[in-house]
């Protein structure tokens, strides 16, 4: 396998030590960041925001997963709003995929790999045109799960044909988990990357050492995704894995796409707060971002 390996570190891939401790970070010099998803619309973001100013903890990133084309105008014109008062990022997600159109494959069990994917050329157009409109309201950040969509709005995004400030997210939907399908996506475009849920700090740091966009991991997740909560490996996520955010909450809910209520709200910020509380005990000198509008 020697001559594999040295194939690969050609590549700029490679398998880091069990000592391995990443120094990229974000560009205010943090090590990590909080992100909250499944916030779907403009009632429950507010909610979230009011638990978080009510306990002094900022989130730097929330993320919609159902779908733009489950808001109207006026409910995306407010999550906007919202958001540049709190000075987070939104991310809204890709509407059209496999689950939502014809596809019968998509609801079997074999099948249901390709269920957030783009299936023929109509629906990549109503792809594009679901991210249009959502930027054409002000959003500047989009959560997609299909690697042709990415090369295709990298593309547009470099001609100026959607606004160049745009920045792209991966879902963990997508079935990306080791550094080559990582730096594949970054070299299309990615502006950040969240590979499968449950992978070992390991994997995370050979991941790292690819790459230089974010990572997005995990730290939870809900019971139809593996229902494993991994707040105590926490602190070495941070030390192999930034600049990386820390998605957060997902364990309060059934499942992915689902409509959190305003308790569930309050609950996902409680576990953003045990987190902080494991940072805190066993790495306390990691650096997180500040606000970052």
């Amino acid at each position: 396998m020697k001559e594999t390996k040295s194939s690969l570190e050609k590549l700029g891939i490679k398998k880091p030590g069990c000592d391995y401790f990443s120094k990229k970070r974000f560009s205010d010099g943090g090590q990590y960041r909080f992100e909250v998803p499944g916030i779907q619309n403009p009632s429950i973001l507010a909610s979230l925001i009011a638990t978080c100013e009510k306990h002094d903890v900022f989130i730097h990133r929330i993320t919609q997963t159902k779908g733009i084309m489950f808001l109207i105008d006026e409910e995306i014109e407010e999550m906007v709003s919202l958001a540049n008062e709190f000075k987070t990022d939104l991310f809204l997600s890709v509407g059209p995929r496999a689950t939502y159109d014809t596809s019968a494959t998509a609801q079997t069990k074999e099948g249901s790999r390709i269920a957030y994917r783009l299936r023929g050329y109509d629906n990549l157009v109503y792809a594009i045109e679901d991210v249009k409109r959502a930027i054409e309201l002000g959003v500047r950040g989009i959560l997609l799960y299909d690697e042709g969509l990415l090369w295709t709005l990298a593309k547009l995004r470099r001609n100026g044909e959607i606004a160049k400030d745009t920045k792209f997210k991966l879902s963990a939907h997508a079935g990306a988990g080791n550094p080559a399908s990582a730096k594949l996506f970054e070299e299309i475009g990615l502006n950040s990357f969240n590979p499968v849920r449950d992978l070992q700090v390991s994997m995370i740091a050979a991941i790292r050492e690819a790459i230089d966009i974010p990572i997005d991991i995990h730290t939870e997740n809900p019971k139809s995704t593996g229902g494993f909560i991994r707040h105590f490996e926490v602190p070495e996520m941070i030390k192999v894995g930034a600049p990386i955010y820390l998605k957060t909450g997902g364990s309060v809910v059934k499942r992915h796409n689902w409509d959190t209520s305003e308790k569930e709200a309050s609950m996902r910020i409680k576990q953003v707060l045990l987190v902080k509380n494991m940072i805190k005990r066993y790495y306390s000198e990691a650096i997180v971002s500040k606000k970052i509008k």
